[in-house]
């Protein structure tokens, strides 16, 4: 059974950094496109940031030279490096597992809260 666990969210002023991470217990393939998304209360689930085997990122245009994603492989982690924080980036944050474009499923972790406030 495949499982995606997030971990490093929190209480950030404007201006910092948080870096969260996505461990993946279970077999999954590694073409599978990782990424992060996010949503807010009364809103959509909206991409972050993903990122395919090969290494090549995609980025919300809100996030676009603030954030950073990466993945390791071998270890089965992808991490969301976010950088000069904004208020509007509060949200929930998910990680995320998908393998729909290959005849796979998709996996979503449970979540881990950022919030940025002063």
């Amino acid at each position: 059974q495949v499982q995606l666990v997030e971990s490093g969210g929190g209480l950030v002023q404007p201006g910092g950094s948080l870096r969260l991470s996505c461990g993946v217990s279970g077999s999954i393939p590694t073409s599978y496109t990782m990424g992060w998304y996010r949503q807010t209360p009364g809103k959509q689930r909206e991409l972050v940031a993903c990122i395919v085997a090969s290494g090549a990122t995609d980025y919300a245009a809100s996030v676009e030279g603030r954030f950073t994603i990466s993945r390791d492989n071998a270890k089965n982690t992808v991490d969301l490096q976010m950088n000069s924080l904004k208020p509007e980036d509060t949200a929930v944050y998910y990680c995320n597992a998908d393998g729909r474009k290959w005849g796979g499923s998709t996996y979503w972790g449970q979540g881990t809260q950022v919030t940025v406030s002063s």
